[in-house]
């Protein structure tokens, strides 16, 4: 196994270790996840260049980096959930929406073609992303440095912290689920289409 599929496979083992300390309750355990996160998208990041520059791409890679990044996502969007820091229904759509999107790539490469990343997949894989660090900054502020804020200043933080983690989430399922509203119109010739699988 070359080092571009290690690297694409340890995201699975980040995504292990970042569920366990977003659910710690020990010092600095929601920083230690931020950083987790943050190494996790750095591994994304160099397994790609060195399959492109190195290793060459293999079929195992390209099966497996968008899978693994899925999983990592998905995963931390679950454990949200848990911490009650976002809603559980628009966690189910955004999912559901790898899920079917997934379905569909696997359908196209069945058939011999390729569904690449669209304008408004990058930007809801930007948006997820960008989310997911922003609220994982939030709760190791609030779980790591509140011993230097009063008890009204914690609570006004939490508030503040429920609106913009329910406000990103919803611009994140929105996008989430516009990008993948616009990938199944735009091959929907493949679920029309009665050719035999290959």
């Amino acid at each position: 196994m070359k080092l571009p599929d290690i690297l694409t496979l340890s995201r699975l083992a980040l995504a292990a270790v970042l569920i366990g300390l977003l659910t710690a309750t020990f010092p600095y355990a929601k920083t230690m996840a931020l950083a987790v996160f943050l190494i996790a998208g750095l591994t994304d990041y160099l397994d790609g260049e060195l399959a492109r520059r190195v290793y060459g791409e293999s079929a195992f890679g390209k099966l497996m980096d968008p899978l693994t990044d899925k999983v990592l996502v998905c995963a931390t969007f679950v454990v949200f959930v848990e911490l009650q820091l976002v809603t559980a229904w628009l966690v189910v759509l955004i999912i559901s929406r790898e899920f079917l999107v997934t379905g569909l790539r696997l359908l196209a490469a069945s058939r011999g073609q390729v569904i690449s990343a669209g304008f408004w997949g990058k930007h809801k894989t930007v948006s997820q992303l960008l989310t997911i660090i922003a609220l994982l900054a939030g709760l190791s502020f609030q779980d790591d440095f509140s011993q230097f804020a009063t008890a009204a200043q914690l609570k006004t933080y939490k508030a503040a912290l429920a609106i913009v983690s329910h406000t990103l989430i919803s611009i994140v399922a929105f996008i989430t689920i516009l990008s993948g509203a616009i990938y199944f119109y735009q091959h929907r010739k493949l679920l029309m289409t009665r050719e035999p699988l290959a």
